[in-house]
């Protein structure tokens, strides 16, 4: 099988989103991201709520749930300006404990480009306060989509024996 754009569920309406593969398979974001867009200045607005199954706290995600909802959000950023990258960096600070089961907003930009890659800020915050509950910032790689069947072919070498 080969890597290419299939791999990911890119929009195709207002309230459409990007899946990774396994939320791909699953017909929806398990990390709770509902809706996406860019607004007029480029920047990725994304509706999303912690699902109870992320639970660290009492009635708050885990830190990891809040990484990983960054990881996907500004990773989404260079997708919907049409290049395909990897995570290479993810800084996030927690500034307050963010909400399970409660409607979140969450926005990312990109700051800059420097060759392949892609500086990315973004911030999270309660919807209906406009409370902000966290930031984060990296760097992105830009890949074409044979980068996956590079890395299946890699792994595979790994898994073979050595003499």
């Amino acid at each position: 099988m080969t890597a290419n754009e299939n791999d990911l569920q890119f929009p195709t309406g207002a309230a459409a989103l990007v899946l990774c593969g396994a939320c791909k398979r699953l017909g929806f974001c398990h990390l709770g991201l509902a809706a996406e867009s860019l607004d007029a200045d480029g920047a990725l607005i994304a509706r999303l709520t912690c699902p109870r199954d992320h639970e660290g706290g009492p009635g708050v995600a885990h830190g990891g749930w809040t990484a990983a909802a960054f990881d996907e959000v500004l990773g989404h950023v260079s997708l919907l300006h049409g290049q395909m990258a990897v995570t290479a960096t993810l800084t996030v600070d927690f500034l307050k404990p963010v909400p399970i089961e409660r409607e979140l907003q969450a926005r990312g930009w990109i700051e800059r480009r420097e060759g392949s890659r892609i500086y990315i800020r973004g911030e999270l915050r309660l919807s209906g306060s406009g409370a902000l509950l966290g930031s984060a910032h990296g760097v992105w790689v830009a890949r074409d989509y044979g980068h996956f069947e590079r890395h299946r072919q890699w792994l595979a070498q790994q898994d073979s024996p050595t003499p």
